[in-house]
């Protein structure tokens, strides 16, 4: 049994070498070491101190226990399985392993209490959630208690969800309304306890947050209708008299207006009389919608020409945050030649009818005739390219040191990973256009290294999608790539559809670089130059 383990991942690494194909390159010194630990112990309620373990992890393909009472620890069991001990009555420190397919470990340690008395001082916290609608957290502590289950009310869930004592749990209801939530904690004693509550689901129906902020244009390059960055149209009637069963209101949130339809069918924008506005010079039109409910909405130009009449376009929406939209007029002009050049009047179409919508930030918008956009060469007189450094990392465009082999541009961006940097130190660099991904879903980066064999970090983040615990957007790619020379420029090439969360209709609008990636810096200086896409 001693080498079972090592049996195991020789087994799932052939499995993956299989599936991989004759021409992969499995690089498992770069694989890491499984993350992201937990366990979930429950306990048989029948004073026998039988408690069964749960473990999970990312990049597991085994664990084994140390029961922390002395007896021998398991055997290796696969992930996904349970294991179970029988303890006397005490408090013990197990210790749960987690092995990868490279035999890189993971621990971490559980505190197990095995009590024959029943669960007292049982206190339950049951929150909403500010900015998800529906969403409830329950957390529950009781002394002597192991774990505890949670009965949520919601029809058709008669099975409740098993929690750890005083760790936490969150569940959305499918409607807004008021439930019964059932909490029973346990320990191993047969008798448990029981706390029963009302709770209300809210529909969250107004945003918590303001919409993104504009990028900086030139007035010459946006015509705008409704938004705090730009001067905006003189004159716009934005609840006209159509007949729509909705209404209006100016919706003002910590200082930040913005417009609130009630009821949704349909509405109108008009531009005060004798206003017709030429877009045909414009790329696109902008605006951001919040909707706790609303699926889908149309968005209609207008033209002043009733034979030239209306077209529009539908977008999807995000319930319970800001969907920025940007819709290229050539969407438009595109439907039965339509021509943009005397509009006076926008509509809005919701589906389903009835729903509520904000909006901000309304406006046409055409793209410079330069901009900080992929493909990225630095070399423009007329940009900024503003790279911030963090973790110990400077970062600024410099002349190039090296103008031989596969980069004789005259500027690159140098990256200095100073003696004591973070391992995760780097820079980043934010877009004013977002790629389009019809030109190539890798991407080519030119990298100078004063050594071979370092890991090289590609990330874009959507700078406006919502922040996680330490403050960074969760929307968000990641790829690596090795150098291959010293001292030296080499090409190395990033294939994004190999993150796990990309998606071409995400706006990337930030690049962030990492030299040697999960090291401490070194007093190292890296140059970087050609960021591009490819096929």
């Amino acid at each position: 049994m001693k080498k079972l383990h090592f049996i195991i991942s020789i087994f799932v690494f052939t499995i993956l070498l299989g599936c991989a194909g004759d021409d992969s390159n499995i690089d498992l010194d770069g694989l890491s070491a499984p993350a992201n630990l937990a366990v979930l112990t429950t306990v048989t309620q029948d004073n026998s101190g039988k408690v069964t373990f749960l473990p999970t992890g990312e990049g597991v393909t085994q664990y084994k226990i140390n029961y922390g009472d002395g007896t021998p620890e398991s055997d290796y069991f696969s992930a996904g399985a349970t294991m179970t001990h029988t303890y006397k009555e005490g408090v013990y420190k197990a210790k749960i392993v987690a092995m990868g397919i490279t035999g890189k470990t993971t621990e971490i340690n559980k505190d197990v209490i095995v009590s024959f008395n029943a669960p007292a001082n049982l206190v339950v916290v049951i929150t909403n959630d500010v900015s998800v609608s529906k969403k409830i957290t329950v957390q529950a502590t009781a002394d002597f208690a192991l774990f505890y289950d949670v009965y949520f009310g919601e029809a058709g869930k008669p099975e409740p969800v098993s929690v750890n004592n005083g760790e936490s749990v969150s569940y959305t209801y499918k409607e807004a309304g008021v439930y019964t939530v059932r909490v029973v904690s346990k320990s191993a004693a047969i008798k448990t306890v029981e706390h029963t509550e009302q709770v209300t689901a809210k529909l969250i129906v107004n945003p918590t947050a303001s919409a993104p902020v504009p990028p900086t244009r030139l007035d010459a390059n946006v015509i705008s209708i409704y938004s705090s960055k730009y001067k905006d149209v003189e004159g716009t009637n934005f609840n006209p008299n159509w007949g729509q069963s909705g209404g209006l209101s100016e919706f003002e949130l910590a200082g930040d207006k913005m417009l609130n339809y009630t009821n949704l069918n349909y509405q109108g924008i008009a531009f005060a009389d004798g206003v017709k506005l030429d877009v045909s010079a414009m790329d696109y039109i902008h605006l951001d919608v919040w909707t706790a409910d609303l699926e889908k909405l149309a968005i209609f130009l207008i033209s002043n020409n009733k034979i030239n009449g209306e077209r529009p376009v539908t977008k999807d929406l995000v319930a319970n945050q800001w969907t920025s939209i940007d819709i290229p007029i050539s969407a438009f002009t595109s439907q039965d030649g339509f021509t943009v050049a005397d509009i006076f009047q926008l509509k809005l179409v919701g589906t389903p009818d009835g729903k509520n919508i904000y909006l901000d930030n309304i406006y046409f918008y055409k793209l410079p005739a330069e901009s900080v956009a992929l493909p990225l060469d630095f070399e423009s007189a007329n940009l900024t390219f503003a790279w911030g450094g963090f973790g110990n990392v400077d970062a600024s465009v410099v002349t190039n040191p090296d103008k031989t082999g596969a980069n004789v541009s005259d500027k690159v961006v140098k990256i200095d990973k100073k003696s004591g940097a973070e391992t995760w130190g780097g820079a980043s660099l934010n877009l004013e256009s977002t790629p389009d991904f019809s030109k190539g879903t890798k991407v080519k980066v030119n990298v100078w290294s004063p050594k071979a064999g370092v890991d090289i970090l590609y990330k874009m983040e959507v700078s406006t999608s919502p922040k996680d615990g330490n403050g960074n957007p969760t929307v968000f790619i990641e790829v690596h790539a090795t150098t291959t020379v010293a001292n030296a420029w080499n090409v190395l090439t990033f294939d994004l559809t190999s993150a796990a969360n990309f998606s071409t209709s995400n706006k990337y609008d930030r690049v962030i670089l990492f030299p040697d990636f999960g090291k401490g810096g070194t007093g190292d200086t890296y140059y970087f130059d050609d960021i591009k896409q490819s096929n």
